[in-house]
């Protein structure tokens, strides 16, 4: 099954072109890393899976479609729906200050349609356990190191057992020890079924945990790319 299926499409910021010619599919359990140097499309190219981007289809055989649903047709009130069935990993964490873990982690789910406190405090118990963080439930974001809150992002994206996941640089800010900690868990994610797709920087990763390769490279993205070089 195709969980993404771009033909012939381009990405562009406001006025700014940032791709073109854009084709590829990933299929249901890819495990895919997307390279390039900074400012080569990378990141916009990740935000038209999830809408934030609109992506073009200048051609009659053009289309751009991401778990099912065609991002040309996608009405906006239909966004948060399309977005429920993936899970969005942050470099930068980007968990509520205010609130515990548990919190942070009720507060997606209860914005998603769940109700019963019961299954939502099972669901929790159920992702912390999967990411190594099941006694963190009580701490504060900022009591955490940054590899922990990563997990706890982790955590997060698993929440509605989305069948796509997409991470952008979730190990940026880490050493490599944590950085490998989280590469692990992605990993294990990713044998399980999901489909993660996964920007990085760091060409060590893409040795010791193999994946399909896709490199945005002179406004255009190689599709299992045989060069692994992130510069």
């Amino acid at each position: 099954m195709d969980v993404i299926d771009y033909r012939n499409v381009e990405v562009r910021q406001e006025d700014m072109f940032v791709l073109g010619d854009v084709t590829f599919t990933v299929q249901e359990g890819d495990f895919v890393y997307l390279i390039g140097k900074v400012g080569s499309g990378k990141s916009s190219l990740l935000k038209t899976l999830y809408a934030e981007l609109d992506v073009l289809c200048p051609m009659p055989d053009s289309h751009a479609t991401v778990l099912g649903t065609d991002l040309q047709t996608l009405k906006k009130r239909h966004v948060p729906g399309l977005r429920r069935q993936m899970g969005i990993v942050f470099q930068d964490f980007q968990l509520l200050t205010d609130r515990n873990i548990f919190d942070n982690l009720s507060f997606v789910l209860k914005s998603t349609g769940w109700k019963d406190k019961k299954l939502i405090h099972q669901k929790i118990s159920q992702v912390l356990d999967l990411v190594g963080m099941d006694t963190k439930g009580y701490k504060m974001p900022h009591e955490l190191s940054g590899g922990e809150q990563q997990r706890i992002c982790i955590a997060r994206a698993l929440l509605n057992d989305p069948k796509l996941i997409l991470a952008d640089e979730p190990t940026a800010n880490l050493d490599v020890t944590t950085g490998r900690q989280i590469m692990e868990i992605l990993h294990r994610i990713g044998k399980s079924g999901t489909t993660i797709l996964m920007i990085t920087h760091n060409p060590l990763w893409i040795s010791e945990f193999p994946g399909r390769v896709f490199k945005c490279q002179d406004r255009r993205l190689i599709v299992d790319s045989t060069d692994n070089i992130v510069e």
